[in-house]
């Protein structure tokens, strides 16, 4: 079996992440992604608006609830402190090892690429798993952040990127073309804030989940 994780804080998971696994598993032919909702970013602090941990594990459960090939994975939630990719690569080679076919593949986005030699343990992160990098447009720059919320860069991170793009960076990738959804789950944390259009932005179960929970500043007009 084929297996992907796509890792994020999911605040609140959207229709842009389910459309990427989609896409990796169409065009790259992963027979599983596993979603796996960060505990504590290592790369930003998470927005003062924040869902809590749990609320954004049954996020992620409610929006792919009925595809078989996307499963919810606490491992970082159940395991705690700082959230490194390495740290979850090695965990799930061993949970998934009777059924695991080659290496896992490690999604993310070409905004990311800047950073990545900062990732914990990067140049033997990149031999170990297939890195897969995704379209993704770059987030706003620190000074423009709203701490109530938007997630912020943490001090090690967003300091002297590199320029790499997809077709520059050093690392053995693939690249999936999926599609360029113009989304994030901190726009979408305003636009409920703020009162906005955002119905169609989420699934249906987490559209619910967020209107009877009241995350995000939720209010009903």
């Amino acid at each position: 079996m084929k297996i992907a994780i796509l890792g994020g804080s999911f605040n609140p998971i959207h229709v842009g992440h389910l459309a990427l696994a989609d896409a990796v598993c169409c065009s790259l032919k992963y027979d599983k992604i596993l979603f796996v909702p960060t505990y504590k970013p290592p790369h930003k602090t998470l927005a003062l608006s924040s869902a809590s941990s749990d609320d954004r594990f049954l996020m992620v459960q409610e929006a792919i609830r009925g595809d078989e090939r996307f499963v919810a994975e606490p491992c970082e939630l159940e395991r705690g402190g700082v959230s490194y990719t390495w740290d979850t690569v090695c965990f799930l080679e061993k949970k998934y090892e009777s059924v695991l076919e080659g290496k896992i593949g490690v999604i993310f986005g070409e905004d990311l690429l800047g950073d990545f030699d900062k990732w914990e343990n990067s140049s033997l992160l990149a031999q170990r798993a297939d890195l897969i990098l995704a379209v993704r447009p770059r987030e706003k720059t620190c000074a423009e952040k709203n701490p109530q919320i938007e997630n912020v860069p943490s001090s090690r991170y967003g300091v002297n990127p590199s320029d790499w793009t997809r077709d520059t960076f050093p690392y053995p990738h693939k690249c999936v073309e999926n599609p360029r959804l113009e989304l994030s789950s901190s726009e979408i944390r305003r636009l409920i804030a703020c009162g906005g259009a955002w119905r169609y932005l989420v699934s249906e179960g987490v559209f619910h989940y967020i209107e009877n929970g009241h995350l995000y500043g939720y209010r009903t007009n």
